[in-house]
């Protein structure tokens, strides 16, 4: 099915089923609903609708997964989005706690001669300002070393932070403010039941793990 015959919910729906199955094989409506911000039932009926054009499959109960057609449209938004990110980063100078409102609007009205410019202009970047990988001209992520949860690591451990999994506006504010962005060197110092205390070069505090958990690291060589 051609992208240009699709809603922009429709394609929405299939970039957000893309980033949800990164970590699951299958991705439930229950979790969809919370990543879209919309009612089961609503999820449902739209599941529906893009099973019926082969652009996913879905079982009652037991989740959804994309077809090749559905993801490789879902690869065509998220490459959109996170090179949009970048753009208005790098060149407009917007926070990375502002960018994804904006990626948001403009993913589904570029042409991909725009999509083109935007990855020249930029160098043909491999990840976006949260760390996220962009997806190249031919749909494929760049190949990335196994990156772990803040959450997993074990005290005395020095990391790097490669990634931030959360878009929320307030977290990334959070932590620009703490210093805690990508690159950004930090020593667990103990991983409690409900926190992680870790030591930046400039702070010692506790991160909650409901925060912590968005952050994927990269141990250091002792």
């Amino acid at each position: 099915m051609a992208r240009h015959t699709l809603s922009e919910a429709q394609e929405d729906y299939l970039k957000h089923i893309l980033k949800l199955s990164e970590f699951n094989d299958q991705v439930s409506t229950q979790a969809l609903a919370r990543e879209l911000g919309v009612k089961p039932a609503s999820v449902t009926g739209m599941l529906k609708k893009l099973a019926n054009v082969n652009l996913v499959r879905y079982k009652p109960y037991k989740g959804v997964e994309l077809t090749e057609a559905g993801k490789k449209i879902g690869l065509e938004i998220l490459r959109h989005h996170r090179l949009l990110e970048l753009y208005l980063a790098d060149v407009l100078n917007y926070t990375w706690d502002e960018i994804h409102e904006e990626a948001e609007r403009l993913e589904h009205v570029i042409s991909e001669k725009f999509e083109a410019r935007i990855a020249e202009q930029l160098g043909h970047p491999t990840h976006d300002p949260h760390g996220d990988p962009i997806p190249n001209v031919d749909l494929q992520y760049p190949e990335d070393p196994n990156l772990t949860p803040l959450t997993g690591i074990i005290p005395g451990k020095k990391v790097l932070i490669k990634r931030v999994t959360t878009q929320d506006s307030d977290a990334l504010n959070l932590l620009s403010r703490l210093g805690l962005q990508i690159d950004s060197v930090i020593e667990i110092v103990s991983n409690e039941q409900e926190a992680v205390r870790i030591h930046t070069p400039d702070d010692r505090f506790l991160l909650p793990n409901s925060l912590a958990r968005h952050l994927l690291v990269l141990e250091q060589e002792s």
